[in-house]
């Protein structure tokens, strides 16, 4: 009997991965240092970076992130949404507005993909846990905890927070719970800088990235 080949979950990032890596390699490191707002270390020849209050190395020109222990940090799914904002993205100080993803440029476009990974994934994992995302995000605002997520409360919905996605880069998830009546809802918002360092389809993999890493939290 034939075998067949088991399915690497990670094997569609591959290709996509390796064609960033070899764009990273060409670039200057203090250029991509000065554009994304980051701390380029010569001696470690590492850019550092926080994403979701975890502090990780970005190594150049191979690219490689690891964690304070030095372990690898990101999953492959994490690693091309970092490698895509060190390659193109942009960062500008935000000037206080929040954008809905309709709002984002193309956004129309994308938003039933958007609103099904992201929106009702949220609603329907913390939606009916609303204390449970509430423990979550205290603990990211311990001043001695090892997760620095500096989550700030919101005044809407039944549970909301405004926190670091990436350095200096904001968003907030709002979420009602759920009635006999009607299902739970959520919304995710974006500081308006983030149409500088990420596209409409890259926020959807935004707002994966923060679902799984809160899920992991619980």
């Amino acid at each position: 009997m034939t075998k067949l080949p088991v399915y690497d979950k990670d094997q569609k990032h591959a290709a996509p991965l390796a064609h960033y890596q070899a764009r990273y390699k060409t670039l200057d490191p203090q250029e991509i240092a000065q554009r994304c707002g980051l701390l380029f270390d010569k001696t470690a020849s590492a850019f550092s970076l926080r994403l979701m209050g975890t502090e990780y190395r970005a190594a150049f020109p191979e690219f490689e992130v690891r964690d304070s222990a030095d372990k690898p940090g990101l999953n492959p799914y994490e690693q091309i949404l970092i490698i895509r904002y060190l390659c193109e993205g942009k960062y500008f100080p935000p000037q206080g507005k929040q954008l809905s993803y309709n709002e984002i440029p193309w956004g129309n476009v994308y938003y039933r993909n958007f609103e099904g990974r992201c929106l009702k994934r949220l609603a329907y994992t913390f939606g009916n846990d609303l204390e449970g995302l509430r423990r979550i995000m205290e603990e990211g605002r311990a001043a001695n905890g090892a997760w620095h997520l500096n989550a700030e409360p919101l005044p809407q919905g039944d549970a909301g927070y405004r926190f670091e996605f990436l350095n200096g880069l904001y968003m907030s998830i709002i979420l009602w719970a759920g009635d006999d009546e009607f299902p739970p809802s959520a919304q995710m918002l974006f500081d308006d800088n983030f149409v500088f360092a990420f596209t409409a389809e890259d926020l959807a993999a935004v707002g994966e990235v923060v679902i799984d890493r809160l899920k992991r939290r619980r």
